[in-house]
């Protein structure tokens, strides 16, 4: 395994953190400003057609066809971009890199018919319009997601959803035009399997009997493109908006995934990159009992546990974008992306943490990121899946490859033979 970044990715992050530093930061204030106010800025537009002609767009997608825009990077070249990326968390946008638009792009790169990519996958892939994946339920528990109600039927012709979805992000944004929702079939009582009941539906998000019920805010935070409730009454589409095949929902969403995940976990090491160095410039300037906070031997401990953290969850993900990218993905690739979203989620919160207790109250205000960045590293601990289900999937690899080399440990227990008749070594 050679985690080392290539010549190529090293060029992609120069040029990013460049262009980050003279067009994206400087705008950060105001960009808090229009979310607090419920206002998508208008100046992310110019940003994003800047960063088009930069040539750092689409950096995300690594099964581009050659008729797409893009840089098909891997999923190892592209994780220290995102990285790059996550420190400003509104800025994946202006590279068309935001989730859950880079999810939805993949998704339909893989599995969408050519009328589909035509009028959906082309505009997201211009960043004309941005995309929602409505999944989870507030009547169910969607950690399982085989629990998921929205029913979908055939009829005439058409496909037929009702249901209500939450938690949706991205539906708010102005210029949402499609909404992918997982829904149950009506005859799914009729498949045997768990997990060949659901289908995947192509819905405009204007559709007659789509309804955004609110826009709701996580532990007081608003975000302004939106974690929506969404309401989906007798809502009628051409059965052509079915994407991939009838029943085939768990086998496109777990494919789309996998990046996914990469993409999180490795903008998540990038706040918690920016919380570090926060919290070190704050340690190197503040005194308290008569020297500066990076003189007490606690908060130095503090620093010192961030760092070893930080360097231990990249390298985990690194493993994962490299298993990725492989022809023949390792048989625990999947036990190993559940594993980052544990891991990147728990640094998050825990980094951020130490972070605000070096700043004090001003930790909690406005007035820096950390407040911010705490709030969404604990909403990662249920996005994408709670803890509880990623570390099963960890547990029940782990105890299948042990199922399978029961009995090889044996020789390192003692015995009372032998330690009657230890081996001669001559």
């Amino acid at each position: 395994m050679d985690f080392a970044e290539s010549a190529r990715a090293q060029a992609f992050r120069a040029r990013l953190e460049t262009f980050i530093g003279r067009f994206v930061l400087p705008y950060n204030a105001a960009w808090q400003q229009s979310a607090n106010a419920g206002i998508w800025p208008a100046f992310v537009d110019d940003l994003k057609e800047l960063a088009r002609e930069e040539g750092l767009w689409n950096l995300c997608l690594p099964h581009l066809d050659t008729a797409d825009p893009g840089t098909r990077l891997s999923n190892l070249e592209y994780a220290p971009l995102a990285e790059v990326m996550g420190r400003i968390p509104w800025c994946a946008e202006v590279f068309n890199c935001n989730a859950p638009d880079s999810g939805n792009m993949e998704l339909l790169q893989l599995s969408a018919t050519a009328q589909q990519r035509e009028r959906w996958l082309k505009p997201l892939l211009a960043g004309e319009i941005r995309s929602a994946f409505a999944m989870s339920e507030p009547d169910v528990a969607s950690s399982d997601p085989t629990n998921l109600q929205t029913v979908v039927r055939r009829e005439g012709g058409e496909l037929v959803l009702n249901g209500r979805k939450w938690f949706i992000t991205g539906a708010a944004h102005p210029r949402c035009r499609l909404l992918v929702v997982m829904c149950r079939n009506e005859d799914a009582d009729e498949t045997p399997s768990r997990h060949g009941r659901h289908s995947l539906v192509l819905v405009p998000a204007d559709a007659p009997g789509v309804s955004l019920e609110r826009n709701i805010s996580i532990m007081h935070h608003l975000s302004p493109e939106g974690h929506c409730e969404i309401l989906l009454r007798e809502v009628r589409v051409p059965e052509c908006h079915l994407l991939g095949p009838w029943g085939g929902a768990f086998a496109l969403a777990q494919a789309r995934l996998g990046p996914g995940r990469v993409h999180h976990c490795m903008r998540t090491i990038g706040q918690c990159e920016l919380a570090l160095a926060l919290a070190c410039d704050r340690a190197l300037e503040r005194h308290s009992f008569g020297r500066h906070l990076a003189d007490q031997s606690n908060v130095q401990d503090w620093i010192a546990q961030s760092r070893l953290e930080i360097d231990q969850a990249r390298l985990l993900v690194l493993r994962a974008a490299w298993s990725l990218d492989q022809p023949q993905p390792p048989a625990d690739v999947r036990a190993q992306i559940a594993g980052i979203k544990v891991v990147a989620a728990r640094l998050q919160t825990q980094v951020v943490d130490r972070a605000m207790q070096v700043f004090g109250a001003m930790g909690l205000s406005p007035d820096t990121p950390l407040a911010w960045l705490w709030t969404w590293g604990r909403a990662l601990r249920f996005m994408d899946g709670p803890d509880e289900v990623h570390l099963r999937t960890v547990a029940r690899a782990e105890l299948e490859r042990a199922r399978g080399q029961r009995g090889a440990w044996s020789a390192y227990f003692t015995t009372p033979e032998q330690l009657a008749a230890p081996p001669r070594i001559r």
